[in-house]
């Protein structure tokens, strides 16, 4: 009886490259709409669109303080699409972005004020209170999502409006600094701080942490069997249960680190750039970190990419407007764009690898 012969599988799982194309094709398709939308923007609303496009384009890159700064704003945008991408991986949607951030950045103020005298360790312990913050107020929510079935999209934004109410009245009132003219906390100890590494920028250290960040969490989510669970929950939530996963349990600690990262991030600004919690500090970072992530496909590998990216087009409006007679909703509307194409199944499906 002659033997079978070999079928050869072509299925996009044995060939991952084709996965790889198919979402650079998608970020590359993104990033080039967007800049589309740009130039033609610039052409209808401004007088002098060479110029403005100049500042737009090669602004954030003309000189040391510049580029410092748009690199610096992209930090909390690392942790936020980091944040919003092991959520995602889990077949979970983090909402609450904002107020995470915002919870995380002022518990780690206080906590820094309190622990001043325990040098470098107050430092780390007080980092670590904002995360557990955070990571709680997003856990919440996946708890009543393994507990109720409650949507996660409804009480992660529920909660994070919440926060944003309750950090306001804390900063301005029982825990605001007398000795300065603005909203905001009292200013963390000088050995709390991160370093400098391109002044007079304000960009500092917290960039190195940041790409630690990318690694340890592309780490866990491909190589330990914590990250494997999540992510075979979120593919598929009756097979994850079928061979013996946790899938409750993977959904709140989707959710917590998702969180967790978040206040991560807020932690960071206060740490790099801040000094202290500023009512309103941090205003779009919960909304653009969802965005990296969404440029990124969750993936990463790919949030740094993206977030710089991202804090490329904001810098580069904020130069225009300065220099030019453009105002910064020019960068509103392109995020926009980002956001619209990112969420976009168009893209999905027309990069989406086919087996043959």
């Amino acid at each position: 009886m002659p033997k079978p012969k070999p079928q050869v599988n072509l299925h996009p799982h044995r060939w991952p490259f084709l996965r790889h194309v198919g979402r650079l094709g998608g970020m590359a398709l993104i990033v080039l709409a967007a800049l589309i939308v740009l130039v033609i923007l610039a052409f209808l609303f401004s007088e002098t669109p060479l110029r403005t496009l100049h500042y737009f384009f090669l602004g954030p890159i003309q000189n040391i303080y510049s580029f410092g700064n748009m690199l610096n704003s992209a930090i909390p945008l690392i942790f936020g699409g980091l944040g919003a991408s092991i959520a995602m991986q889990s077949n979970n949607l983090n909402l609450g972005g904002e107020g995470q951030v915002y919870i995380g950045g002022f518990v780690s103020t206080i906590a820094a004020l309190t622990l001043a005298p325990l040098g470098i360790a107050g430092a780390a312990m007080a980092m670590l209170a904002g995360a557990i913050a955070a990571g709680l107020v997003a856990g919440v929510s996946g708890f009543l999502k393994t507990k109720w079935d409650t949507s996660e999209l409804i009480t992660t934004f529920l909660l994070s409006n919440v926060l944003l109410l309750i950090v306001d009245y804390l900063i301005t009132d029982p825990f605001l600094d007398s000795e300065t003219s603005l909203q905001s906390t009292a200013k963390i100890a000088q050995e709390f701080r991160l370093s400098k590494i391109l002044p007079p920028s304000a960009l500092s250290t917290a960039l190195f942490f940041a790409i630690a960040a990318v690694i340890l969490a592309y780490f866990f989510l491909y190589h330990t069997l914590m990250g494997y669970e999540m992510r075979i929950s979120g593919l598929n939530s009756t097979f994850a249960r079928y061979g013996g996963v946790n899938t409750a349990k993977s959904n709140v600690l989707a959710l917590f680190l998702s969180g967790s990262l978040y206040g991560i991030g807020g932690s960071m600004a206060i740490y790099g750039t801040y000094y202290a919690t500023i009512k309103g500090f941090s205003t779009g970072m919960g909304w653009n970190g969802l965005a990296v992530a969404l440029i990124a496909r969750s993936q990463p590998q790919a949030i740094i990419p993206a977030a710089i990216f991202f804090a490329w087009i904001e810098s580069g409006a904020y130069l225009a407007m300065q220099f030019s007679d453009v105002t910064i909703e020019l960068a509103s509307i392109t995020q926009s764009v980002v956001f619209f194409m990112a969420s976009s199944t168009v893209i999905r499906t027309v990069f989406k690898p086919r087996s043959t």
